[in-house]
């Protein structure tokens, strides 16, 4: 069985818990942005997934680890979306992406409606990052970043509200927030061994 038919097979199932969502009230944040990333899977022996580190001047989400992936432009469908920005973002080209399917919805603290898009990319591509959005970007094996065990909670005050979110760390890399949410998601629904 190949990795993306692998992939198929275990995200129809359903999750061994139930998604996290965000837990922020639309009340609390005003009107949503619907948005899609790439969770670009690798094809190797070892998969591992793309990962982006956000340039320090950015206006949003500064120096964050994320998923290549953006706001949905009009007229825009959400595979198209996440695709687009992963062109823009790394220069994956959309025609070597092997779309297995669209994960659970996130909602972002700063209003974003996240659709993940889960693909398989081949191994080794030569990647181009868009030198004022992607300070650089590296792949983590995918068994790690969907192991149970290395998702860790924390917590921090937002809004004058104590706020509960994931962090998974690899490499003195730190990803939490809604990346981390988003994988603790894709670990539910894939049951990745």
């Amino acid at each position: 069985m190949t990795l993306a038919e692998r992939l198929r097979a275990t995200l129809s199932a359903e999750p061994a818990e139930p998604p996290l969502t965000g837990d922020l009230a639309e009340q609390e944040l005003g009107p949503s942005t619907a948005a899609a990333v790439l969770v670009a899977v690798t094809d190797r022996e070892e998969p591992g997934i793309l990962l982006t580190v956000r340039r320090e001047d950015m206006r949003t989400h500064a120096g964050q680890i994320a998923f290549p992936g953006g706001r949905i432009d009009p007229g825009e469908g959400v595979v198209a979306a996440a695709l687009r920005e992963a062109h823009e973002e790394l220069g994956i080209d959309p025609a070597g992406a092997d779309v297995i399917g669209t994960t659970d919805e996130y909602r972002t603290v700063t209003g974003y409606v996240v659709t993940p898009v889960l693909a398989v990319i081949p191994p080794d591509l030569a990647l181009r990052p868009h030198d004022r959005e992607v300070a650089a970007w590296f792949e983590a094996p995918m068994a790690h970043l969907l192991d149970a065990a290395n998702h860790r909670r924390e917590s921090a005050v937002f809004r004058g509200a104590t706020r509960d979110y994931y962090v998974v760390d690899w490499q003195g890399r730190r990803i939490w927030g809604a990346t981390a949410a988003m994988l603790v998601n894709l670990s539910r629904r894939l049951q990745w061994r």
